[in-house]
C-alpha cells in the first residue's frame, strides 16, 4: 500500500502530526497557573533530590526531565516504577520529592508505590492527562497535561501527550533555573566536557606551556641561539626575559623575517636589537576563551602569560587552544 502514497501525501501527514502536537502544546499554556507555581515551590523547598518516575514512553520522557533538572541546578534522578516496587523505592528518602508521569493516571506500577510515598511524607507532583485519575487525586500537586488528540491517526500511540509532558517538564526546569539564579558558569560546571564548559571553565593556566617548555632567552643572547630556542620549543616565538624572569620582549617568526630583510647577521646580533618591546601578554587566571579574543583583536598567534609582577609563567599559541577545544 505504501507505494500508492505520493510525496505530497507523506508531507501532508507529517504536517498534520506537527499541527496536532502544536495544538497539544498550546493547550498547556493556560494551565500553567497556581498548581504549576506550587509544584515549583515543592521542588525549591526540597532538601533532597527530585525523583522522576514514569512507565513506558512516559518513562523515556521522565528520564529526559530528570537529566534536564540535574543539569540546570536541581539535583534529580530517574527511578523505573517497575523496579521501584522491587526494592528501588528504597532510593527515595523523606527529604526527596517525586514527579510521576502517567497520561492515564492509572499506571499500576506507579500506583503501587504511591502508598510508600505517602508513608514517607514525600511530596508527589503528578503529570497526567486526567484530573480525575487515581494518581491525580493522590498527588500533592497535579499538573494537567492533557492534549486534544494524539498525533497518531489512530489516536493511540503516545505522541502529542508525551511532547506535552516533555514541554511542561522543561517549563518546570526553566522556572527552577530562574528562581535559583542559575548562571552560565553553573551550567558549565555541569557540562565540563561541552563547548560552553570549556569556554567558561578553562583558564590559560590549564592550556599554556610551562617551566622548561617555555621558550626563553636573555636580551644578550645572540640571535642564532634565540632561533635555536624557538626551534626546540616549537611555539614559533621566544620570550626575552631579565635575570628576575620578567618579560622584556618577544621574538617571533615575523620579527625574523623583518630582521633578515635588514640583512642582520644572526651570529653577531643580540636579541635586544631585534625583539619586539612591550609585547602583548595576559595574566595568569585569564579565561582561555578571553585569550582567543586577545589573539584575534591583535592579529597574533601566540601569547605570553605573566604573573602580577610581569614574570613569565607560561606561553601558548593558537594550536594549544585548538587542542583544548576552545577554538
Amino acid at each position: 500500500m505504501h507505494t500508492s502514497f505520493s510525496d505530497q501525501a507523506l508531507i501532508d501527514l507529517g504536517r498534520q502530526a506537527l499541527q496536532v502536537e502544536i495544538d497539544g502544546l498550546l493547550a498547556q499554556l493556560p494551565r500553567l497557573g497556581a498548581d504549576f507555581a506550587r509544584a515549583c515551590r515543592l521542588c525549591l523547598e526540597c532538601k533532597g533530590r527530585i525523583v522522576v518516575t514514569g512507565m513506558g514512553k512516559s518513562g523515556h520522557i521522565g528520564g529526559k526531565i530528570a537529566a534536564t533538572l540535574a543539569s540546570t541546578g536541581t539535583p534529580a534522578f530517574f527511578v523505573h516504577p517497575g523496579e521501584a516496587s522491587h526494592g528501588d523505592v528504597g532510593m527515595i528518602v523523606r527529604e526527596d520529592a517525586v514527579i510521576a508521569l502517567s497520561n492515564s493516571g492509572e499506571t499500576d506500577e506507579i500506583l503501587t508505590i504511591v502508598p510508600v510515598l505517602k508513608r514517607l511524607g514525600v511530596p508527589l507532583i503528578a503529570l497526567t492527562g486526567d484530573a480525575g485519575s487515581t494518581l491525580a487525586r493522590a498527588a500533592t500537586v497535579h499538573l494537567d497535561i492533557g492534549v486534544p488528540a494524539e498525533a497518531c491517526p489512530l489516536n493511540l500511540a503516545p505522541t502529542a501527550s508525551t511532547t506535552a509532558a516533555l514541554a511542561v517538564g522543561d517549563a518546570l526546569a526553566v522556572a527552577l533555573l530562574g528562581a535559583r539564579g542559575f548562571t552560565e558558569q553553573d551550567f558549565a560546571r555541569s557540562h565540563p566536557a561541552g563547548n560552553l564548559g570549556r569556554r567558561l571553565l578553562l583558564h590559560v593556566d590549564d592550556v599554556m606551556r610551562k617551566d622548561a617548555a617555555i621558550p626563553t632567552v636573555s636580551e644578550n643572547t645572540l640571535l642564532i641561539e634565540g632561533l635555536l630556542e624557538m626551534s626546540r620549543k616549537g611555539l614559533g616565538m621566544t620570550t626575552i626575559i631579565d635575570a628576575a624572569g620578567k618579560l622584556l620582549g618577544i621574538f617571533t617568526d615575523g620579527d625574523l623575517r623583518r630582521a633578515l630583510d635588514r640583512k642582520i647577521d644572526v651570529h653577531k646580533t643580540k636579541m635586544a636589537e631585534v625583539m619586539t618591546h612591550r609585547p602583548k601578554s595576559v595574566r595568569l587566571g585569564l579565561l582561555a576563551a578571553e585569550a582567543v579574543h586577545v589573539m584575534q583583536n591583535h592579529s597574533i598567534t601566540s601569547l605570553v602569560v605573566v604573573d602580577a609582577d610581569d614574570r613569565v609563567k607560561g606561553a601558548l599559541n593558537v594550536h594549544d587552544l585548538m587542542r583544548a577545544g576552545i577554538v
